[in-house]
């Protein structure tokens, strides 16, 4: 079993990061929602203004998995942070490491670039996914419920038309 090896994503990568992406979706039982293509990948990526920032891992030259992450604020630490928006290792390849190694990696860059925190979600079923972030001493937050607005109700939102949600 080799090691796996991380690289920084160049734009020649996109369309891997691509594959990867949909790949996600599909493990996630989300593939109905991704919307990704290599031009829209290409520009949030590698375009003028990145809004992210992506790690490949390898084993010899076979596309093992990545991560995704951009920078956020803390207002209580009045500090930048990381927020890991993907990790994904391939079905065929989990179970070497190669999670751990990225959230490691991801560790050192938020280290190095004086972050007071890295922080992520992680959809509830994902059972193996929790083990791991469990193992490294991660902290589920708790006290937290995780909102979003897309679609029309962002449409609406952004409008000044939003209503009560159903059952409210």
């Amino acid at each position: 079993m080799s090691a796996a090896t991380l690289r920084p994503a160049t734009r020649d990568d996109v369309p891997l990061i691509t594959r990867l992406i949909h790949e996600l979706a599909e493990y996630e039982k989300l593939a109905h929602t991704c919307v990704a293509d290599d031009a829209s990948v290409g520009e949030n990526l590698f375009g003028p203004n990145p809004a992210a920032e992506v790690v490949l891992a390898f084993i010899g030259d076979e596309p093992a998995g990545f991560a995704l992450f951009f920078e956020n604020y803390s207002t209580h630490l009045s500090r930048r942070g990381m927020h890991l928006e993907d990790l994904y290792v391939r079905e065929h390849l989990r179970g070497r490491g190669i999670g751990r190694m990225l959230l490691s990696h991801l560790a050192s860059i938020a280290v190095e670039r004086g972050y007071g925190r890295m922080e992520w979600a992680v959809l509830r079923w994902n059972e193996s996914a929790i083990r791991v972030y469990d193992a490294i001493g991660a902290e589920p937050l708790s006290g937290w419920l995780t909102y979003r607005l897309s679609g029309d109700g962002l449409r609406q939102m952004a409008a000044g038309t939003a209503g009560p949600r159903r059952g409210a």
